[in-house]
């Protein structure tokens, strides 16, 4: 794989409208993160929201710009991280269409989520066209900006392999140029002299000796060329490795840890349970909320000892609290020398003091929403920029380039 590749990442998020610590925890802190380490594209995959509720589309509007609201109070900065809408960027569904005519049928509906998600919305109609070749736009969505990796839950990196089979199929019918040997010792010499001669080298190294030194070293000097095309750095990648030319190199999966964070009940923290607590929450009812949260059933009295690993409220305290007051919180519930409403005062005051700066950000952004729309527009326009450069590859490797 092409080193600067590596360093891009490609994540998105349904626009579901306001988010919660699920998404918080779940997500956001991991994109924070990566947006300092890596060249990071953000997208609302808007698109992919209507592939299940196609039939009502009238909240998605309102719902993409409460979430990007809530991107930006997190800590999602637009300085680091490129944010888009995935639908301002029309090259997604040309790149689908392409793919689409080359991925094979059963590749789709292979897709563990395919047959899981038809199972479990059994109340709609999922027998569309959209529903079955979502993957493949999610693959769209991953190859147009040349993705290295994508940050994903061990139960999507089946989506990912599919990416790989679909840029490793494309690679295949579309990169072996007649002429591909003369046109890559052609980009060699492009390098000058000293680089051209030390690729050669260090190709020979790779090819007859099997040096993983050498191949290193060499992506490293393709990776730092300037003064050659995009086309002639993808011949020269694949003639490196005795390949064809790479157009759409393979992504990897970057493992994500999977949110620890409960819902109120003690269940995956998720609107359709009723169980959250969104970004937004007022203080008073953040209170609320986790004052009657369900503890361990055994607890009926105050002086009956509890265990914390029956209560919802510990799965809290891993998140929030620090090794000192988990063992407070170990030895009082045990012993009934703490009762369930003091166990959640340090879960209390560590939300809503985790919630006020977020907050204060979201009034800013609600006051001045032209500034949000501002931040986004340039990302479409910087989105479109690079997977403009894709797709022009992807129409010359596939001959539909007219002059």
């Amino acid at each position: 794989m092409n080193p600067a590749n590596t360093q891009r990442v490609l994540s998105g998020m349904r626009p579901t409208g306001r988010l919660h610590l699920g998404h918080l925890h779940g997500v956001l802190h991991n994109w924070i993160q990566l947006q300092h380490e890596y060249k990071c594209y953000f997208f609302v995959a808007d698109w992919h929201a209507l592939t299940t509720h196609y039939e009502d589309t009238s909240s998605i509007a309102d719902s993409i710009w409460e979430m990007v609201i809530d991107w930006l109070a997190a800590g999602i900065n637009p300085g680091e991280a490129t944010l888009f809408v995935q639908s301002r960027v029309p090259e997604h569904a040309e790149l689908h269409l392409l793919l689409s005519m080359t991925t094979p049928l059963s590749w789709l509906e292979r897709v563990p989520s395919y047959k899981d998600q038809q199972a479990r919305l059994k109340g709609k109609d999922l027998g569309t066209y959209g529903f079955l070749g979502y993957p493949l736009l999610q693959s769209a969505d991953i190859l147009i900006y040349r993705a290295g990796l994508v940050p994903v839950g061990e139960d999507q990196v089946a989506h990912v392999e599919l990416t790989r089979e679909v840029a490793r199929r494309f690679n295949y019918i579309y990169g072996r140029e007649a002429d591909f040997e003369e046109k890559a010792r052609n980009a060699a010499r492009k390098m000058g002299k000293k680089n051209a001669k030390l690729y050669k080298e260090l190709r020979k190294r790779y090819q007859e000796q099997g040096d993983a030194e050498a191949l290193e070293t060499a992506r490293a000097l393709l990776s730092g060329q300037q003064n050659i095309t995009i086309g002639d750095k993808e011949r020269l990648f694949g003639y490196l490795e005795g390949e064809g030319r790479v157009i759409l190199p393979e992504p990897q999966p970057l493992l994500t840890k999977a949110s620890k964070m409960p819902g109120l009940d003690g269940q995956k923290m998720s609107k359709s349970y009723s169980n959250t607590i969104s970004l937004r929450e007022d203080p008073k009812d953040v209170q609320i909320k986790l004052r009657t949260m369900p503890t361990d059933p055994a607890r009926v009295r105050r002086t009956d000892p509890g265990d914390p690993q029956k209560c919802p409220v510990w799965q809290m305290h891993q998140i929030y609290s620090s090794d000192e007051v988990k063992t407070w919180v170990q030895e009082g519930c045990c012993s009934a020398s703490i009762g369930c409403l003091d166990c959640k005062e340090p879960i209390i005051e560590a939300v809503l003091k985790e919630l006020a700066p977020m907050q204060e950000t979201v009034k800013h952004y609600q006051e001045d929403s032209e500034s949000v729309r501002a931040i986004i527009a340039e990302g479409c326009e910087e989105a479109r920029r690079e997977a403009r450069d894709t797709l022009e590859e992807v129409r010359q490797a596939m001959g539909l380039i007219y002059r």
